[in-house]
Formats: C-alpha cells, sequence, structure tokens
C-alpha cells in the first residue's frame, strides 16, 4: 500500500456558539487558526489547509496572508490553500503570493485551485459568473504555465497578454505544487484527470461508494491522457475526534449550526440527528467519532478511494478552541500514528 499525508484544514467560517449564542470575532478567529497550525506543526502533522472566501461569514479572504504569519510559527508542516477561488483572481498575482510564501516557508507551500461554490466572489471581483467554468479553465491553464516558466508569453479572454513577461519571484520548490479541488463533479474531476494534477475531493456527505465514482473518473481521464503516474487523490471532510463515540457525536449542535441556512443569503441545509448519526457510520463521510473509528475510517477511505492524503476540516459551526485543540491532539498522537502503521508515513 502507498503512504498517506495527514493534515488539517480550517475554512474559518464565523459563526455563533450553540453554547454562548455570541458571534465570533475575525481577529480571534485568525488567531485560532494560527493556534491550530502551530500545533499541527507541534504535533507532527503533515499538512495545514486554509480556505478562501469573500463574504462576512467567513475570517479569510487571503490564505497566502495568513498562511505566511503560520509560516514564522511552524517547522515543517506544509501549507496549502484549499481552495485558492481561481476563477475570480489574477493567476500572476495568485503565483507571485504563493511563491513568495514557498520562499518564506522554506519550501512548503502549495495550491489547491478551485472554481468557488459561491456567487459573491464573482460579483466582487467583475467576473462572469455564467461563465465560471471557462474562467477558471483559462486561469489554470494560465497558472501551470507561470508555475513552468519565468518568462511567459500568453493571451486569453478574461486577462491582458502576457509577452515575455518575467515572473518573480521564482518559488523554491520546481515546480510549486499545484492541486485541483474538486467537488464532486465529474467534469472536474475529468479535467484534473487530464491535465495530470493531484486531486483533493471535498467530500462532506454521501458513501466512499459515490465517491468512487468521482475518483474513478479522475484516474481513467489521467490514464487515457498518458500520466497516470501523476495521479494523487485527497479527500477533505468534517471531522471531530472525541474520547469515546459518545462524547464525539456530542458536538452535533455545532455540526447543524454550521450547516443551517443563514440570513441574508439562507445557503446551506438542516440536517437532523439521525442523518448526522447515519453520515458517522462506517463507509460515509462525516470523521466524526472516536480514536478507533476514525482510524478504521480513515484506513477504509484509503483503501477503497485509493486516498494517499487526508485532510480533516476541524474547526466548524463555532466548535469551542478547546475541543478542537482536544480533537487535533487525539488526530495526531493516536489516530496518526495508527494510520501510518496500517498504511505506511507520508513520503514528503
Amino acid at each position: 500500500m502507498t503512504a498517506m499525508e495527514l493534515g488539517i484544514l480550517s475554512l474559518g467560517d464565523i459563526q455563533t456558539s450553540p453554547a454562548t449564542g455570541q458571534r465570533f470575532g475575525t481577529m480571534q478567529r485568525i488567531d485560532e487558526i494560527i493556534g491550530y497550525a502551530a500545533l499541527a506543526d507541534d504535533l507532527g502533522l503533515d499538512l495545514f489547509a486554509l480556505g478562501e472566501h469573500h463574504t462576512l461569514d467567513f475570517a479569510v479572504s487571503s490564505p497566502a496572508v495568513v498562511l505566511a504569519g503560520i509560516a514564522a510559527r511552524t517547522k515543517s508542516v506544509r501549507l496549502t490553500s484549499a481552495v485558492t477561488v481561481l476563477s475570480v483572481l489574477d493567476p500572476v498575482r495568485v503565483y507571485q503570493d504563493f511563491a513568495t510564501l514557498d520562499l518564506l516557508s522554506h519550501g512548503r507551500a502549495e495550491i489547491i485551485a478551485g472554481r468557488s461554490a459561491f456567487a459573491e466572489p464573482f460579483a466582487i471581483f467583475g467576473q462572469p459568473i455564467e461563465e465560471y467554468d471557462q474562467l477558471f479553465a483559462e486561469k489554470l491553464a494560465l497558472l501551470l504555465e507561470l508555475v513552468r516558466s519565468s518568462h511567459v508569453t500568453w493571451s486569453g479572454r478574461y486577462r491582458p497578454p502576457l509577452v515575455a513577461a518575467p515572473i518573480a519571484p521564482r518559488a523554491h520548490q520546481q515546480p510549486l505544487p499545484v492541486w485541483a479541488g474538486v467537488g464532486g463533479s465529474p467534469a472536474s474531476a475529468q479535467r484534473a484527470g487530464h491535465l495530470g494534477l493531484p486531486m483533493v475531493l471535498g467530500f462532506i456527505g454521501g458513501s466512499f461508494a459515490h465517491a468512487r465514482r468521482t475518483v474513478d473518473i479522475y484516474r481513467a481521464a489521467g490514464e487515457r491522457a498518458g500520466h497516470p503516474e501523476k495521479l494523487r487523490v485527497g479527500i477533505s471532510t468534517h471531522f471531530f475526534a472525541g474520547a469515546t463515540p459518545s462524547a464525539a457525536r456530542a458536538v452535533f449542535p455545532y455540526y447543524q449550526e454550521y450547516l443551517r441556512p443563514k440570513p441574508p443569503t439562507n445557503r446551506g441545509f438542516r440536517v437532523d440527528r439521525e442523518q448526522f448519526e447515519a453520515g458517522a457510520q462506517p463507509g460515509h463521510a462525516i470523521m466524526v467519532g472516536s480514536t478507533d473509528e476514525l482510524v478504521d475510517k480513515i484506513v477504509d477511505a484509503h483503501l477503497v478511494l485509493g486516498v494517499d492524503r487526508f485532510i480533516a476540516q476541524i474547526d466548524w459551526g463555532g466548535l469551542p478552541s478547546g475541543l478542537v485543540e482536544e480533537s487535533v491532539t487525539r488526530y495526531s498522537t493516536e489516530i496518526a500514528p495508527a494510520v501510518r502503521q496500517a498504511v505506511g508515513p507520508a513520503a514528503l
């Protein structure tokens, strides 16, 4: 069996705590996020991932900036966006920001590029949302060219042309790693495979069998394109590690708070206790359970999906920082060693 990387993810959501009824502050959330990354580094996890959003419900609109702060507090953990909303951004600036992060962190930066599940960034940055897939495809192609070349000549629909443009600074890693973030769309999985990009699947619901269909599309596309050796699969999903199964399931109110529809957009969905319990069972996406339960589920994901990167979304719905730190510690000191023993350590 191949090795697996184990990491954590924060989307930086700003929620109202079910316990206190108080809304968290942005500065508090950023401080907490930096602390979680430092804890992951201290405890030997492989990866810290940070989301990008452009609404008042999230704390981080520029992952590269926050990850640069984290780079100064850490020594070995890899630092990645999850995801960079490439459809609305200038790929030149994205490359420059993450190349700078790579230099600051001495070669620990990555980009996970995605299309965005939110409408707001398209309005803010003046990009046509009805062309969001075309935007992403063109900008991803440019980003990959920027990663490969220090001088770039390029033209397209959505950005002024480049003529032998010097792209600086250059990342320490050659090439700077770029992953494709996929939400389950077969077309997105096929594109990632065709390009030979490693893929991270946002796996927040459903069964391993359902996710396997997306992974199979990805691998088939990569093999047809002639680069099966480049294919890697990661998943990210909601996570909480409790001392016992019942202690873990006690976080349900936070999970429900995180997902419920909220004004002004009413985006989200309602999850009842029965649905939550079903999703936490073996073979399903929700990684909320005891050490033994989560070891079994992560190893199962490795076997069923061929996953070699697992990213645990650790802080959602107003979970108190003490509970998050307890969960990350249990993940790092109990779950990660058992998973690595079963499937092998990450080859970073």
